[in-house]
């Protein structure tokens, strides 16, 4: 099956950096600003509380209703004004919360009044640790572009439809209302589970010593459980950790363009894996494996699809408990300026 469609997730992901510009493109990077205040729901005032929730709730309706021009409206003015990247992001989403039942899980006041711009005229990322209930546990931002304000980010949680999806909105308030500044939303299940039941997997797998299962497993409850990729936490720096742990040794290097992960199939042809994740866009019973393969050039249709068959043919050789827990595969071919191509089979065709 060719892949021609977006990937909800993974795609929402890049839309809202690309348009909104507010996600830290690393979690810990150099210039961050001197931490700023954050306050917990337990901590601030009951108005406060209140009307960040209520904002939070409205803009949920909306997205439920695919309101597009109603988020735009509710949307700061400099990020309102450019909406083509984030409506087609509302509109996916709609489809999946549609007559759900939403309701208010975080809110985070971060107070941004102090920022200031470095010496030389650039903007520092703000930086916000929020103890949790007075415990060593914390949740942190760092998120990148932020002017001077207040921001709130809150988490909606949509459940009652086919799988529960979480609404996460960054808020800044303007003029005294509060406007939506950053839109991520993303599923809380895959293939009917979530992010815990994918990390208690993982943990099993490891002491079975199924290195590679393990470390895609953490991948996908990570997916999960982070709610957007400028948000940490104790919880997620203890997953992350573990899923360190567990990278088999071909990947002690990461993989990455630079340093692919090199895959010598029976054709005794060299294959380059540039990345390695799962996705669950086709709602089967099991998620799948996705592998992004470097090539010179895409070719025919017919050529390209066989080079992506012979390269899932070359990672289940090398690496065969993948086919276990695991529904299929998909191979992304990619050359630099073109559209890649992408392919899924399921496991028991891949041979």
């Amino acid at each position: 099956m060719q892949m021609v469609r977006r990937r909800n997730g993974l795609m929402a992901g890049a839309m809202m950096r690309l348009r909104i510009g507010l996600l830290a493109a690393g979690l810990l990077v150099a210039g961050v600003a001197s931490a700023e205040v954050c306050t917990t729901q337990s901590q601030m005032t009951a108005a406060d509380r209140d009307a960040l929730a209520a904002a939070a709730r409205s803009l949920a309706a909306k997205v439920q209703a695919n309101d597009v021009s109603g988020v735009q409206a509710a949307t700061a003015a400099e990020y309102a004004k450019d909406f083509t990247g984030i409506g087609p992001v509302v509109g996916s989403t709609a489809a999946k919360v549609k007559g759900g039942t939403p309701a208010v899980e975080q809110v985070y006041l971060l107070d941004g009044t102090q920022l200031k711009p470095a010496a030389d005229g650039s903007v520092p990322d703000a930086q916000f640790f929020c103890s949790l209930n007075k415990s060593m546990a914390e949740a942190d931002f760092v998120i990148s572009g932020l002017t001077p304000g207040r921001y709130g980010f809150v988490m909606v949680d949509v459940a009652d439809v086919s799988s529960p999806w979480r609404l996460s909105f960054l808020l800044r308030q303007d003029q005294g209302h509060w406007t939506m500044a950053g839109f991520y939303p993303k599923p809380l299940t895959a293939a009917g589970h979530d992010g815990l039941w994918y990390w208690t997997q993982a943990r099993t797998m490891m002491a079975q010593k199924e290195r590679w299962n393990a470390w895609l497993y953490y991948q996908q409850a990570e997916n999960l459980l982070q709610p957007a990729v400028f948000v940490q936490s104790t919880h997620l720096e203890k997953l992350k950790t573990e899923a360190s742990a567990a990278a088999p040794p071909a990947l002690s290097e990461g993989v990455t363009p630079e340093a692919p992960l090199v895959v010598k199939g029976p054709n005794g042809v060299e294959y380059h894996f540039t990345a390695l994740g799962v996705d669950d866009s086709l709602a089967k019973d099991k998620i799948d494996v996705t592998a992004h393969l470097k090539v010179d050039e895409i070719g025919d249709p017919v050529a390209a699809r066989k080079r992506n068959t012979d390269a899932m043919v070359a990672l289940l050789t090398a690496y065969p408990e993948m086919r276990k827990p695991f529904h299929g595969m998909w191979i992304i071919a990619d050359v630099p300026g073109q559209n890649p191509f992408a392919t899924e089979q399921a496991m028991s065709e891949i041979h």
